[in-house]
């Protein structure tokens, strides 16, 4: 990789899984304005993903290409390896940014929702790295993991989601001693960047705000920008997990 600070990432290839939209999207078109060729998955966001890579092949051409695959089915998953392979022939840079969220209240949880949040929220990096693990010790390359600062501490009504985001944070610290010294793994644990999709309380939000050093939201550029830090600038940091949370963490969340 290279790794000079303030450098280029041309020639790289970068995967993010759910990148057509939200934050996903936000790390994928950073990194492509860095110079680097996008690997863009996808599980239903087909017509998102596929105009997010046409929007970076005018820019570049066939530097993007997008990939469906349901990360919750580990026997594809060496296949969106092969097919990023295939498509740019290299691979750099695997950013786990997939993810289910969404309530279980203890009492109402079933074994559907167990399944799909700790699939998409902790096995399926899991084995994406292991599928790639090869080719990133080829390349010295990165794994960047995206947590929540709710692996840190929980959220409330959301047990499943909390325990698999805290199974990512050291998830994160595991592969990073298994895939050293060639391979650097690391996190970004955000905080209030995005609310969820779909109605939430205005009270609720102004409390959680009100939660943070800051004293206002981020934006996705703040986590874009970190991904980039750790993707072009930071050589020799490894195993950790970098909070963007406007100071929430830091408060006592």
């Amino acid at each position: 990789m290279n790794t000079q600070s303030g450098g280029t990432l041309s020639g790289q290839t970068v995967l993010v899984t759910g990148a057509a939209r939200r934050l996903g999207r936000a790390i994928a078109e950073r990194l492509h304005q860095e110079g680097a060729n996008l690997a863009i998955h996808y599980r239903r966001s087909g017509q998102e993903a596929q105009a997010l890579a046409a929007q970076m092949n005018a820019v570049r051409p066939r530097s993007a290409e997008a990939f469906a695959c349901d990360l919750r089915e580990l026997a594809l998953l060496p296949g969106l390896i092969a097919q990023t392979l295939a498509a740019f022939g290299r691979l750099d840079v695997l950013v786990n940014n997939a993810s289910s969220f969404y309530p279980t209240p203890v009492g109402e949880i079933t074994p559907e929702q167990f399944e799909d949040l700790i699939g998409t929220n902790l096995r399926a990096p899991l084995f994406l790295a292991q599928a790639a693990a090869h080719e990133l010790r080829l390349r010295r390359g990165l794994i960047l993991n995206l947590i929540d600062i709710h692996g840190f501490k929980p959220l409330k009504r959301h047990p499943v989601y909390s325990a698999a985001k805290a199974g990512l944070l050291m998830l994160t610290q595991a592969l990073a001693r298994e895939l050293g010294p060639e391979v650097r793994v690391n996190g970004i644990a955000p905080g209030p960047i995005l609310w969820p999709d779909g109605p939430m309380d205005r009270d609720l939000k102004a409390r959680i705000v009100a939660r943070t050093i800051l004293k206002r939201v981020g934006s996705p550029d703040d986590v874009a920008r970190a991904a980039l830090f750790f993707v072009r600038d930071a050589p020799y940091v490894t195993g950790q997990v970098l909070p963007v949370d406007g100071g929430r963490t830091a408060g006592g969340l």
